[in-house]
């Protein structure tokens, strides 16, 4: 958010400083928990640097500007984030909102820290359509700057929860505009990054803004319901612990509240009305290791009834963001539904901390994979994009691959692969190798060929049949789901637009040259310089504009010829008269799609019912 010129109500630079000096000193007393002397120092000097550059800036609620670096830092610390990371959350907003340039940054602070402000900072020196435009290609900077350091998403995000946390200040539509972009993009990245604790906040606080009747309403019944289910949620609680004791397994058991959105989305995605959800507490178990977590699952199914097809194990088939749990929903008193989630205390902090707990929890052995799947994540971006035509097609391929659902399916030899929920095996192929998913021409689904269009459910073992000489379909883009896929599929065809383009518009200029009747080709050198003169950036350039219709062949002829018969007037074409073809007066002609035949080429003629005459090239395979 930007900063206000001036505030709204008057306050002394006394009462500035005295302030922030109270919270410079909070902030070393916090970051003396985990961070070194000399880091500490680097942190302060930042935090009175953004200080005095944010000094007589306000934001729209009357606060002073510079407390919103300052709180997003808090966030920050709270995930032990690093001595770099805390000096640009401190700094994200003064490139963007004072005189003060990037390369002072750099220079002052160092060039790691001034390229995280870079990635966390917006593109407000150009000018954009329309907010869409703007928006994703402020989102592909970031997401291409969170590819080479994670970090700037961790900052972006933290931005982001305190703007979220300070919205009430802003016009109706602004506050929906930016919660709408933080429930569809900021919250299932946090998601996607493991951020359990930021998605849940982020969500909710959305939620509020983006629907804020719906939120009240509900809000309103989850009061009322919990006096009323208070006594049974203490019953099983206590239940729990009870048989944890007699099973002689140590173990932590805790109840929690479901949040707000995920109860609404549960509502509306199985069109229940409040009453009907009965589960809006779950109960989560914490024990030692992986064995205990399934004896404690045991002991479980042995005090309550499990559901059928209601448990789902995670620790065997983590999720895409590393998130681990035993999963189990069992029939409590009442016929109260009881869901249950059974975990390790490693599996806890990546749970709840996700990619941030590498710098909260170092000693973790699970960090490793996690990091790897981060990173993996991180890299099918910069694919992602460079295969995307623009800024906003890159962005809707991103909210495709942030989508939640997963369904796990396994290769002919046993390679488990998370894909949304809904993928095709098309979307399969693409997962496995791009070049797979280019040269798919069929599928086998648990080893029965299936249509590739086929949706994969959990537990399906699927095999591509590739073609050396196949190429993607442009109906598959109606029904694959990742974006990869779509983004792929969008690049081939692209490309092989291009080079059809390119073929059509070497046919059409050496026609148009035939006729100053050229024994050798045209010299290398002729071409360089006519590229050269016209603008384009090479030869095919020139070439697959002629086949788009954006130059003419026969002027682009004419100043070849002009160029090879250096010094003098390029002669006249000689005129090529048409050819009566006897028997086809007052018939319709038209040439063939498939081949494209143009004056000059050898052809065959068709006559077929109902279209007349069909001109096609002499050598065209659909003859």
């Amino acid at each position: 958010m930007h900063a206000a010129a001036s505030p709204p109500g008057p306050q002394t630079p006394q009462a500035y400083d005295t302030e922030f000096t109270l919270q410079l000193e909070k902030l070393r007393e916090l970051l003396g928990t985990y961070l070194k002397a000399e880091d500490i120092e680097r942190v302060a000097a930042a935090f009175l640097f953004s200080a005095e550059a944010h000094k007589g800036q306000f934001r729209i609620s009357g606060d002073p500007y510079f407390s919103h670096p300052l709180a997003v830092t808090g966030i920050l610390t709270g995930w032990h984030l690093d001595a770099q990371a805390l000096m640009a959350a401190l700094l994200h907003d003064v490139a963007e909102d004072t005189e003060i340039t990037l390369a002072e940054i750099g220079e002052k602070f160092g060039k790691v820290t001034a390229e995280l402000v870079d990635g966390v900072s917006k593109l407000d020196k150009i000018e954009f359509q329309s907010i869409e435009d703007a928006q994703a290609e402020n989102f592909r900077k970031m997401l291409l700057a969170m590819a080479r350091d994670v970090r700037v998403i961790l900052i972006k995000l933290a931005d982001r929860l305190h703007n979220m946390r300070t919205l009430d200040t802003l016009r109706p539509d602004k506050r929906r505009r930016i919660a709408r972009e933080t429930l569809e993009i900021y919250a299932p990245i946090a998601n996607r990054l493991g951020l359990n604790n930021l998605y849940r906040e982020l969500q909710e606080l959305a939620f509020r803004h983006v629907y804020p009747m719906r939120y009240r309403v509900l809000a309103k019944a989850i009061k009322a319901a919990r006096g009323n289910r208070r006594e049974v949620v203490g019953k099983i609680l206590q239940a729990i612990k009870a048989r944890m004791d007699e099973s002689a397994i140590e173990a932590e058991v805790m109840g929690r509240e479901k949040h707000l959105f995920g109860i609404y989305r549960k509502m509306r995605g199985k069109s229940l009305s409040f009453s009907q959800v009965l589960d809006i507490y779950g109960f989560r178990v914490i024990v030692k290791d992986v064995p205990t977590c399934y004896l404690a699952l045991g002991a479980l199914h042995s005090l309550y009834k499990p559901v059928p097809g209601k448990f789902k194990d995670y620790i065997a088939i983590p999720k895409g963001n590393g998130y681990q749990s035993l999963h189990t929903t069992l029939i409590g008193p009442y016929g109260t539904p009881v869901e249950v989630q059974i975990r390790t205390t490693e599996m806890h902090h990546v749970a709840e901390a996700g990619v941030a707990s590498h710098w909260l929890y170092k000693d973790d052995k699970s960090l490793s994979e996690l990091q790897q799947r981060t990173h993996k994540w991180l890299q099918s971006l910069l694919e992602l994009q460079s295969a995307s035509g623009d800024s906003a097609e890159f962005l809707e391929h991103l909210k495709i691959d942030l989508f939640p659902g997963e369904v796990y399916v396994f290769t002919p030899k046993g390679k488990i692969l998370p894909l949304p929920r809904g993928s095709t095996a098309v979307d399969f192929a693409y997962a496995v190798h791009t070049d797979i998913g280019n040269r798919c021409v069929a599928c086998r689904i648990n080893h029965e060929l299936m249509p590739l269009r086929t949706e994969l459910r959990n537990g399906d073992q699927v095999e591509i049949i590739s073609a050396a000489h196949a190429n993607p379909n442009p109906a598959w883009l109606s029904y694959v789901k990742t974006g990869k896929a779509r983004s792929q599929i969008r690049h081939f065809l692209k490309t092989m637009q291009y080079e059809e383009s390119a073929a059509l518009g070497e046919r059409l200029l050496a026609q148009a040259l035939r006729p100053f009747e050229f024994t050798e080709g045209i010299a290398d050198a002729v071409w360089e310089k006519f590229v050269l003169e016209c603008g384009a950036k090479s030869k095919k350039e020139v070439l697959t504009d002629i086949g788009l219709g954006k130059r003419l062949p026969a002027i682009v002829a004419r100043r070849l010829a002009a160029g090879i018969e250096t010094g003098e007037s390029a002669g006249e074409p000689k005129p090529q008269g048409p050819i009566l073809i006897r028997g086809t007066e007052g018939m319709a002609v038209q040439l063939a799609h498939c081949c494209r035949p143009i004056p000059g080429d050898p052809i065959v003629g068709i006559i077929k019912k109902g279209q007349g005459l069909v001109v096609h090239l002499a050598d065209c395979p659909s003859i």
